[in-house]
């Protein structure tokens, strides 16, 4: 009878085990969720910006190999420097290339932290579509990490695919963004077992080429903008020389969607007054009993 009683909790028990380990030799690391500005942001003094008991930091992503600490970053923000030192020494040493999006200054400028006065990096891979490469080449203090041999710039296409390890694959996709200086892209990021959506910054859903929904069917998480959560937040200003989808209209775009596919779905890319970063804020809680994600610093998402 005891013996039976083990064997009975054995098999309850192993299952519960299996599920808690993370075995998987790829992870998607959240290292920052805000939009370029940060947080708390320069000059504001509204109560989003005051008594902040921990820094929030630019949205940017890595990806990691969790049996050598090989890894890749999807864009290089502002607060890369801690960003990386929160990963530890043995990612910095391996990290192994960075993915741009776009030329706004969340998500490129944290490369001058490889120059000679910080890491001093040797040929680190720094993948670009054509004009963001023209950009970073054609302008200090960006051209001096090329010349100084900091950076290796590699040109990427829309739909391309680049292969970083044997298991996995990396595909630009255009998007519509403000494209003073450079094109916009988000990332399909292909793991041996799941696939990623990232697209922190997109003009409209509807002003893009591709079916949003139809691109969160092919994936098993999506990382989307998530800027500003209504125009309420923004004190309904006109949002034409900043735009971007509302998580409102997003909600509503995804309302006749499944279960399965909104818990897909992190909104990421949050402004500092999106009222989102409150967990207990109306907004948070509506958003989570819809069934979605909102992502935060520290998330591993298994790939």
């Amino acid at each position: 009878m005891k013996n039976s009683i083990y064997l009975i909790l054995l098999i309850l028990f192993i299952p519960l085990v299996a599920f808690n380990q993370d075995n998987s030799t790829y992870s998607l690391k959240i290292l920052g969720v805000v939009q370029d500005g940060g947080l708390p942001h320069l000059g504001s003094n509204k109560l989003c910006c005051e008594n902040i008991e921990q820094k929030r930091y630019v949205t940017s992503i890595m990806l990691i190999n969790n049996e050598n600490n090989e890894s890749y970053l999807f864009d290089a923000s502002p607060d890369i420097n801690e960003q990386l030192n929160f990963m530890g020494d043995r990612i910095k040493k391996d990290l192994k290339g960075v993915f741009l999006t776009h030329a706004h200054i969340g998500h490129y400028t944290g490369l001058m932290y490889f120059g000679r006065e910080a890491l001093n990096s040797k040929l680190i891979n720094v993948y670009a579509m054509p004009r963001m490469k023209k950009f970073l080449e054609q302008n200090g203090p960006w051209s001096q990490l090329v010349s100084l041999e900091n950076i290796s710039i590699n040109e990427i296409n829309s739909n391309s695919k680049i292969s970083v390890d044997p298991n996995v694959t990396i595909q630009p996709i255009e998007v519509p963004h403000r494209a003073e200086f450079s094109e916009t892209v988000g990332y399909k990021i292909y793991g041996p077992n799941k696939t990623v959506l990232f697209i922190p910054d997109i003009d409209k859903w509807y002003l893009w080429e591709k079916s949003i929904i139809d691109q969160i069917k092919q994936v098993d998480y999506a990382l989307i903008d998530a800027t500003f959560y209504d125009s309420e937040e923004v004190n309904y200003r006109d949002l034409s020389e900043i735009p971007h989808p509302f998580v409102v209209e997003s909600m509503e775009l995804f309302d006749s969607t499944s279960d399965e596919e909104k818990k897909k779905i992190f909104f990421i890319h949050l402004n500092h007054t999106n009222p989102l970063l409150d967990k207990d804020s109306d907004q948070y809680k509506f958003v989570k009993d819809k069934g979605y994600n909102v992502a935060e610093e520290g998330m591993k998402l298994k790939l």
